[in-house]
Formats: C-alpha cells, structure tokens, sequence
C-alpha cells in the first residue's frame, strides 16, 4: 500500500548574512543567527511578517522592505520520526524548494538541489538505495542560500549577448519562476522556502514507477493508443512479474496484460468506440481512469493510477501571414479545428505556498467565463495539480510555456562558473513532462515567454534562431520524453522564415500603444491567434482601501503606493513599470475625455477604468470570433492577480471582479450575438456559433430609447460566424442592446456606436441595463 508521510508544519527557522557556502549542518550550528517559526509549505518573507518583524507586506511601500533581506541565508529544520517497513521502499520528496539547498539528516549531507521548479528526491533505502536510516528520531535540516548570491557565484560576468529586464539579470543564472525578481505584474520578493509539501513517500519495494498513455489515432470508432510503462523490481526475477493496465470511462474499457521482460516496455493497443476527450464547445472532456497492476507470481505488488484521455492534437501554423490572411495558426483536436479563447494564467499569489489554497475560488471562473484554452505563461511556476486537473475535467486546453521569460539566456557554459543553464534546462523539462505529459489538457509545449522578441528590443535586429535552448536542449528533452503534442519554441515564434523576410508573424502579442482600443494597431492586426492583449482596470475602491493608506488614495497620478503597486520596484515614476498608472489615466481620458466627471474622484475613476478595460476586451474577443477562421483564438491577459495591484486582470487580488469580468463571460458565450465596425453605411450583426450543432434562435434589438430596432428568427451554422443581419450605422453615440433566445434561455450582449469620448454620466445610467 502506498503512503504518504507528511513533514509539512512549522519548523524552526533561523536567518543571518553568511557567505556562501554556509557551514550550518543542523539547527545547533545556527546559534548565531535569528530564530523564527518557520511554515512548510511556506516562504521567508511571510515567515518574518508572521513573526512580526517584517509589517503586512502587501500594505503601502511595505513590500520594498523585503528587499533588505535578499542576501540572508535561511535554515529550516524539524525532527521526524521513522520506522522502516520491511518490503517497502522509502524517498524523501521536495515538492517545491526554494532554491539553492543543501539537505542534512542528522548533520550529514543527503542532497543538494539549485531549481525551485521541480520536484526533488532523496532515497532512504530499500531497493531505492540510498542512505539507510535506523528506526526511532531524526533531524531534517535545510540551508537555503539566498538566490541573488548563487546567480552571483553562477554568473562570471553579463555579456552584451545577454538580456533582461532591469529587474530581472539574475534569474538568468537560477532556475526559479523569473517574476519573483520583479515585473510589471508582481512585486520584487525573490524569497526563499520550502513553498511546496515535504513527505516521505512510501511504495512497495516492487512497484510501477510510471505510465504515459497518448492517442496515435482517434476517431469516433477507433483509436491506437501507445502505452509506456516502467517497473521497479529489485533484483528479483523479471520472469515471474507481469503488468495489468485497465482504462475506463464509463462502458468503455480497454485492458492489457502480459507477462513482463524487461522492466518497461513500449506496446500500442486498440480501442473500439473509444469516448474521446474534447475541448469546451466541441463535446464531453471524457477521462478514462487508468489503473496498472504490478503482479508478482500471480498477486498484485502494487497498484498506479492515473487519468488520460484519448484525443489527438496539431497545430497547424505558418511563419509569417499577411492582410489577406494568407497564413494559419490552429489547433486541430481529433482532426477537428479548435477556435480557442480563453486567459493567460499568470502567479495566482506572489508567494507560492499559497497558491494551492486560492485555486479552488479561482478554477470555476474558467467555466463561468466559457474559457476552453489557458496560457500558462513563462515567467510562472509550473502550475499544482489541481489545476491541471481541473482543466482535464472540463475541457479547458493547456498552452504551457517553460519558465523562461522576456530575457536573451546565457547560451554556454563558458558564461558560467562550474553550472551549465543547458544541463539544467533539460532535466527541468524532463521532469516537467514526466509529470504532466498524461494530461490530454495539455496541447501544446511552448519554449518560453517573448525571448524571441527579445531579440529585437533596444532597437537590436538579432536572429533568435540561435538560441540553442530553445532550439537545441528542449526539442532534444521532447524528443526523448514526449513527442505526442505540438512544440512551439518561443510566443511569439520567429522562426527562420519569419526572420528573413521580416513578414507578419501568425501569432502575436497585441500590446502595441495601448491607446484606443479599437484604434489602428487593434483594428488592423493581421495575425491569425492573439496569444496575449490587454488593458488596464482600476481596482474598486473598497480593494484598493485595503492595500493603500487612505491619504494616499486620490490623487494618483505619481502617489508612490499606486506606483509601487503598478509594480514599480522603487516607488519612482521614471522606474521600470511607472508608466502604468499614469498609462491607465490616458486610457481613461482616451474613452471619456479630459477634465470631466470620469477623473474627478477616486470612485468615478475606478468605475470609468473599469469600463474602459471591459469595452477594450470585449472588442478584442469579438473582432477575432467575428472573424472566425480567419482568426483562429485569443488568449487575453488576465484573470486575476497574484497581488494586490493596479492591472490589466480582470478580478483582483481579494476575487473582486471588475466589470470586464462580465462583459467576457457575455463575449465568450458558445452561441454569440455582436455587431461589427461600421462598413459601407451600415451594423453588420453577426451571429457566432462555437457549438457542433446548427442553432435556430430569436432575436431583438433595441436601441438607449427603448426603440424597437430589429426583430427576428435567425439561423447560424454549427462552428461558424454568420452575418444574420444589418442596421443604418449612426453617427450618434448610440447604444444598442441585443437579445436572442435558442430555446435554452434568453442571452444578451450589447454594443457602443462610435463609443470613443462618450459621456461618462450617460454610459453609467446604462450600467443597469448591461448587468
């Protein structure tokens, strides 16, 4: 029987400014420094609020003090009690360490691990190997060298090859999430900790180790699938194991068993009438659950499970396109193509040890908004399990980025002293897609986050073609462990072509000037799939009273507690990130105009931003599912924030939902009614329909009058944007709501004629009738 033996709680934690390496080995060897309760699974900086030495730390300025401690050394400890079980093998397992650690049992060194994105193991014996340890109490004790000085010690020197952003140079030496030196999303709090669960897993001493099951082929009378398989067995006899692996789902079933030869072992199966897993819009995400049975002369030694589900998917795509659309970015699942639309999933807390807590209030907002696509993007964590099976389960489709982001990485170890980034990448991706490759979430593998862009900032033309991670060391670690889903090397790709000729890339990031939201740079994009956009939304005042001192609160405009929370690492508005809020204040005045109501107190403005962020995204989602299969997806940034903060996310720190957040939920409805721009004198009303059914419906249109403007049944191919109607375009400032009924229910959506400079005492006498 398999079990899990916990070590999380609080430990004793001890800090001190020690040159590296320290020379503590247990808790005794830290006399000299400051004793703390420490939490596991927890981090420094909430460790030293808790213990009243640092003050609430998402209050005012209060997160810059955390930066007086990046270069103290942490150390944590706790004894634990142990009794080996004969037969069973035993591993102590670091979720999450963060990040350069030396492991002591009992003052001796066990392990040392220098990458907080992975899971870390040490073997207490057993066929495992290892170390043996006798029954009765042991001490665990971590050192955690402060990661600014190991990407000191890594680092020889920057060369100009290099890039980042000002923040962020040293975690291009230290495998950790790249936000926590600082972004225009997070605050500065490159911590350290143990941020995920400790425990000593314990397994039989034969056992299965691993099952990766991916469809080569399905449809909806077949599929093939491959099956992977790996054992421990010891020294004992292969000849007399043999490996049972059921899948169900439902009255589906597939089984297979044979005697063992070796102790893994690859082999493709059939099944008939397979339930197939499909994104939202598209069918049932359908999830067999997979069980492998270790038999040993006939009896079963050990027991796996998982989940997987058969479906097939591509992405086709080409390097660059043009206004004609002469180009292609789509994903195809089942042979089937996909129109994605969903959020960019960034930290959900600044200090990962919490983020387990808030994701099951944050999940159900991906069904309420109708999302069937996240982008985990590149300067994150690998996201925790429950949010990977939480997409499974509700047909919500993975683009996962590796941790790389917004930076030109060292490409050689002759840029490093005795640690070598290429090494280190790979068994990170190695270990990342061991984990997740089960997933049928999961569709695509991207290399990292704008690196590639990067490329091209500061006015620079480089090919990014030469990054040989990106290029070399993660296809090399694909090859090898998964090669069952698409790889992208970079988001944005410039691939060769797309570097040569200088074309149009087929998918972008629509930041561009962040001026009117349905101006030139929104309005004529050319690429098939926005993997990225967005726009700013105040906070309401009740949240933003619970992060800023109240005589700081209005005027905004160059108030330090605004900027350090825009995320401006130093409070100065000239800093990296110190255009934000005065960036949300144009766009406000962009929409409503200069001088007037919309900025003349905290709470007008808050409500004016907040309509100005959702009118911006509902034009961008509407415009690519008008467009559909001329656009293929939008993936707009972002749900929600990981502190409290001035942002483009659409639901704030404290899950208080900005008005955008409806406006998408309305947007991104399966069956969608929406004008167009205005064309050749007239609205254009589309009717589009992400469902496999043909839908029938009846619809209204009235305008701010209550006057009837157009009425009718109208019908809208499965899988298709149609127009359905047409009304006179108006040069008037008009609003326009819009209703249908399919049978299921009565929906709305509205739209805004010639909306730019619109009153802002008018638009909110309309706010009852949008909710």
């Amino acid at each position: 029987m398999r079990k899990k033996l916990s070590l999380d709680g609080i430990w004793r934690g001890a800090f001190g400014v020690k040159a590296p390496p320290c020379e503590a080995r247990c808790f005794a060897d830290c006399a000299d420094m400051t004793e703390i309760p420490a939490a596991v699974p927890g981090a420094f900086e909430t460790d030293l609020e808790a213990a009243g030495i640092l003050p609430e730390l998402f209050r005012g300025e209060n997160i810059l003090r955390v930066q007086d401690y990046e270069n103290v050394t942490y150390c944590l400890s706790r004894t634990f009690d142990y009794r080996h079980e004969d037969g069973m093998a035993d591993t102590l397992v670091f979720e999450g360490v963060d990040c350069e650690a030396a492991v002591y049992i009992d003052g001796e060194i066990r392990g040392f691990f220098s990458n907080m994105l992975v899971p870390h193991r040490i073997p207490l014996g057993g066929t495992n190997g290892g170390i043996t340890l006798a029954d009765g109490e042991h001490e665990l004790f971590v050192c955690l060298t402060p990661a600014c000085l190991a990407a000191r010690r890594a680092m020889r020197e920057i060369e100009p090859s290099m890039s980042h952003q000002r923040y962020g140079y040293d975690s291009l030496f230290v495998r950790k999430a790249p936000h926590m030196y600082g972004w225009d999303i997070m605050p500065r709090a490159v911590s350290a900790g143990i941020w995920r669960h400790v425990y000593i897993e314990r397994v039989p001493a034969c056992h299965v180790k691993d099952v990766f099951l991916y469809a080569v082929s399905a449809d909806e009378k077949r599929a093939r699938v491959k099956i992977t398989y790996n054992a421990e067995i010891g020294c004992e006899n292969v000849h007399r194991f043999r490996m049972r692996i059921t899948g169900v789902c439902g009255d589906s079933v597939f089984r297979y068993e044979e005697k063992m030869w070796h102790t893994g072992y690859n082999f493709t199966i059939d099944v008939q009438d397979p339930k197939l897993w499909w994104p939202r819009n598209y069918g049932e995400p359908n999830l067999y659950d997979v069980t492998a049975e270790l038999l040993f002369d006939g009896e079963v030694a050990d027991t796996y499970k998982t989940r997987f589900g058969i479906r097939t998917v591509a992405l086709e795509r080409t390097s660059t396109t043009d206004a004609e659309g002469r180009g292609e970015f789509c994903f195809r699942i089942n042979g089937k193509k996909i129109f994605a639309m969903g959020t960019n999933w960034v930290p959900v807390d600044a200090f990962h040890w919490r983020d387990e807590e808030r994701l099951p209030k944050i999940l159900p907002m991906l069904d309420d908004l109708g999302c069937n696509i996240v982008r985990c993007w590149g300067g994150n964590v690998y996201e925790n399990d429950l949010f990977y099976d939480y997409c499974d389960e509700h047909g919500v489709m993975i683009w996962q980025d590796f941790a790389m982001a917004c930076g030109i990485y060292p490409q050689n170890s002759l840029y490093v002293n005795g640690w070598d980034l290429g090494k280190a990448l790979y068994a990170e991706v190695i270990e990342t897609v061991h984990r997740l490759r089960n997933h049928p979430a999961l569709v695509l593998w991207a290399g990292d986050n704008e690196c590639d862009q990067a490329y091209y900032w500061g006015g620079e033309k480089r090919d990014p073609n030469g990054n040989i991670l990106t290029r070399e060391v993660i296809p090399a670690a694909l090859k090898t462990a998964d090669f069952s889903r698409p790889y992208l090397p970079s988001s944005p790709y410039v691939d060769e072509e797309a570097f040569r000729t200088g074309g149009q890339i087929s998918e972008d990031h629509l930041w561009g000037p962040r001026d009117y939201f349905k101006g030139d740079y929104y309005k004529n994009t050319v690429c098939h799939f926005a993997s990225e956009t967005g726009y700013h939304g105040c906070p309401s005042p009740q949240s933003l009273r619970k992060f800023i001192d109240e005589d700081h609160l209005w005027p905004c405009l160059g108030d330090r507690q605004w900027l350090v929370h825009a995320a401006t690492m130093d409070g100065e508005e000239n800093s990296p990130y110190g255009y934000r809020i005065r960036l949300m204040w144009n766009q406000v005045e962009t929409l409503f105009g200069k001088g007037g109501p919309a900025t003349a107190d905290l709470e007008s403005f808050s409500l004016a931003s907040q309509i100005s962020q959702a009118e911006a995204k509902k034009y961008f989602i509407e415009r690519f599912r008008m467009s559909k299969w001329r656009r293929t997806g939008i993936i707009w940034w972002n749900l929600i924030d990981g502190w409290p903060q001035i942002s483009d996310a659409i639901v704030d720190y404290y899950f208080d939902k900005k008005l955008a957040y409806d406006y998408i939920r309305r947007s991104q409805q399966p069956l969608c009614l929406m004008f167009g721009e205005p064309e050749n004198g007239s609205l254009t009303l589309y009717a589009v329909n992400d469902t496999r059914e043909r839908k029938t419906f009846s619809c209204t249109v009235e305008d701010d009058r209550g006057n009837a403007i157009l009425s009718g049944t109208f019908t809208a191919a499965s899988d298709e944007s149609v127009p359905v109607a047409k009304i006179p375009a108006t040069e008037e400032k008009r609003y326009f709501l819009i209703r249908w009924n399919d049978g299921s229910g009565e929906r709305m959506n509205h739209y805004f004629a010639n909306v730019c400079g619109i009153d802002f005492l008018y638009y909110k006498t309309l706010l009852n009738k949008l909710a």
